[in-house]
């Protein structure tokens, strides 16, 4: 496989956006997004998934944080559509179980081509710290639209809201390494019987 990296620029009248990714790095990330909480949770998804994530980001948090949020998931989609290429060679599926103390999550991904996303996680407050936790779903929906992914996330159990989001995060950014890993058996073959996706 060539390198797999991608940077994308997005700009619009909320946000200005600049997303950089290798998907055979090795976890280092840095974030500027004024939204702290997501930076730690984009950092889970570089660490647990093994990319390398930069990611910067001018965006309207003096009204509220839901463009930043939902912007930075479309342009980190478009980042991954264009780092994993045609897909030949990947292994496709992902899957992880992620605990955290009491807490515990399962995050499925297909890189199938279409956009698919089931997100089932009750959060028990409706803020952590400033974060609105209305905010991951959103996030996770601009990621699965322009990334063309089908993702399933289910939060199996949990109390502590905290808890819930980084056990969510870093069970996503584990399924994503094992998806986007190549498979040495499948080299240069699409993973796919209808031959593209």
């Amino acid at each position: 496989m060539t390198d797999r990296i991608a940077t994308v620029e997005r700009n619009t009248l909320e946000t200005r956006i600049k997303v950089s990714i290798n998907l055979d790095g090795s976890g280092q990330s840095s974030f500027s997004t004024g939204v702290p909480f997501l930076d730690h949770m984009m950092d889970q998804i570089a660490r647990h998934g093994m990319i390398d994530i930069d990611i910067v980001c001018e965006g309207d948090n003096q009204i509220d944080d839901h463009h930043t949020v939902e912007d930075i998931g479309i342009t980190l989609g478009q980042a991954f559509t264009k780092a994993v290429g045609d897909k030949k060679g990947l292994c496709r599926y992902g899957h992880a179980y992620v605990p955290l103390d009491e807490a515990l999550s399962r995050v499925v991904i297909d890189f199938s081509g279409r956009p698919g996303l089931e997100h089932r996680a009750d959060y028990k407050r409706s803020h952590i710290g400033s974060f609105d936790t209305d905010l991951f779903h959103e996030f996770f929906q601009g990621f699965v639209n322009h990334a063309l992914i089908t993702l399933h996330i289910d939060n199996l159990q949990g109390r502590n809201a905290h808890h819930i989001a980084e056990t969510v995060f870093k069970a996503f950014g584990r399924a994503l390494r094992m998806a986007v890993t190549p498979d040495p058996r499948m080299a240069g073959i699409m993973p796919s019987t209808k031959g593209s996706l």
